[in-house]
């Protein structure tokens, strides 16, 4: 059972237009393929990356794991008329490489595809704009057996894959993005072990992360290359505002080196061509040099359409320790983390929505490219449903304030294109497995029942407010 938002009429209390966010300005909720699907291992799906990882003792809460998470794959058409219920004109959602290619080569699988196939058609016959993404870390496992985003052959099997699923769905879908979030799929995965693969080895991350953005290069060719000329192309790359604490240069250094690990890594490549000097200076201190080949840069730099900016918190970073040190004790500058004093949310990050509009306007300052804000939300410790609601008002501020935000990067000159609320619904947390909910719509993971949050019902609210004050 789904409990489908009723169409606005009254509005509820709180919400309100956002000034300065024109009538275009596209309004979307997001999820991904193994947080919500489950049907691990129905129609011919192979196991990914995470099915492995979700095995291994310690690595996720309670030992959860995605086999059935929302059981989206067999709700899809009801949840498909919640999500035009919340009068969204997009829903971002990913392919299941593993579902659609299962070993991760060799032919698509027509069961899998075919769940896609109905999931976009369903979505334009409710009049909700699909947006795809072609990789939200679920790695055939076989892939990761052959030496996973490591490897050079990876990159090579994603551009194959990514140019089947166009062939299948490539008619209908205007809006693709390669990969989200590579610097979790790389550091996370492959540096500190916290997600699937598990490894923890500084080289492995670094040509990981080389390796994602050669595929994703690799599949943007081959994308123009089959596309219309109303193709959209695209990358997800989670963000932040790095601040020094304060005005020293230990200060000044310890804010540049985590913006060139976590953002310039990837910007620079995709939007000027070249790494980041200082990052690969950086690197080479720590014995790493990333493997990249004649032609490497030229691939990842090839021309995109827009920017997906997944925005959860920033940091203010100070050069030395509590005692003033420079260095720690591995001998490495010092990185300390200097909370704002903010409050925060149920994963520990401070809420600092002005982050999001120095971000927004630093990209369009640096980089001069269009961009979405492909995934923005907050994990709060819910009520449970009473009487068909679940009042959220922590969440309704959370989101209240950032869309906000990007409202004020507009107006300080930022090309801001649209917003996508995380999560549609709660769902798999990846290692937090379903302990944290970021969802607008409660799941009842025993029942599978539905329940639209407060949060929901403001969001629906505010966009159609927002619409009707801009004229739409």
């Amino acid at each position: 059972m789904t409990t489908t938002p009723p169409a606005a009429t009254q509005p509820v209390p709180g919400a309100r237009a956002v000034p300065g966010l024109p009538a275009d300005f596209r309004w979307g909720v997001a999820t991904s393929a193994y947080q919500i699907e489950g049907a691990a291992a129905v129609d011919g799906r192979t196991p990914s990356i995470w099915d492995t990882f979700c095995r291994v003792p310690g690595a996720v809460v309670r030992a959860e794991h995605g086999d059935t998470a929302c059981d989206h794959y067999h709700r899809m058409p009801e949840d498909v008329a919640m999500i035009a219920g919340l009068g969204v004109d997009t829903y971002r959602f990913s392919v299941a490489w593993p579902r659609v290619q299962p070993g991760g080569t060799g032919p698509v699988n027509p069961a899998g595809i075919g769940f896609y196939d109905r999931l976009v058609d369903r979505l334009l016959e409710h009049g909700v704009t699909p947006w795809l993404t072609l990789y939200h870390w679920d790695l055939p496992q076989e892939l990761e057996d052959a030496g996973g985003w490591p490897a050079r052959d990876t990159a090579l099997r994603f551009a194959d894959y990514a140019e089947a699923v166009h062939a299948a769905l490539g008619d209908r879908v205007r809006h693709w993005t390669t990969l989200n979030e590579p610097w979790c799929s790389s550091w996370l995965g492959y540096r500190t072990g916290e997600h699937a693969p598990g490894r923890r080895d500084l080289g492995d991350a670094m040509a990981a992360a080389h390796h994602l953005l050669l595929g994703h290069g690799l599949a943007t060719a081959r994308l123009r290359e089959a596309g219309g000329p109303d193709l959209e192309l695209g990358i997800t790359l989670n963000l932040g505002d790095h601040a020094p604490a304060g005005d020293s240069d230990a200060d000044r250094r310890a804010a540049r080196l985590a913006d060139g690990l976590g953002g310039r890594l990837y910007l620079d490549p995709l939007f000027r061509g070249h790494y980041p000097e200082d990052v690969v200076a950086d690197l080479a201190d720590r014995g790493v040099t990333l493997p990249v080949r004649d032609g490497d840069l030229t691939t990842i730099a090839a021309p995109l359409d827009v920017l997906g900016v997944n925005y959860y918190t920033s940091h203010r970073h100070a050069g030395t320790d509590e005692h003033g040190a420079a260095t720690g004790p591995d001998g490495r500058p010092v990185d300390r983390d200097v909370p704002y004093g903010r409050p925060r949310t149920a994963m520990g990050w401070e809420i600092v929505p002005e982050g999001l509009t120095r971000l927004l306007v630093r990209l369009e300052r640096e980089y001069g490219v269009p961009t979405v804000v492909t995934e923005n939300g907050a994990a709060f410790d819910d009520p449970a449903p009473a009487d068909g609601s679940v009042p959220d008002g922590d969440r309704v501020a959370y989101l209240d304030g950032h869309i906000r935000a990007v409202a004020d990067a507009r107006a300080q000159g930022a090309d801001v294109r649209g917003y996508f609320a995380w999560s549609l619904m709660d769902n798999f947390e990846w290692a937090f497995g379903y302990d944290k909910r970021f969802g607008i719509v409660h799941v009842d993971y025993d029942t599978q029942i539905r329940t639209v949050k407060a949060s929901g019902l403001w969001y629906r609210d505010t966009v159609h407010l927002t619409r009707e004050a801009a004229g739409q």
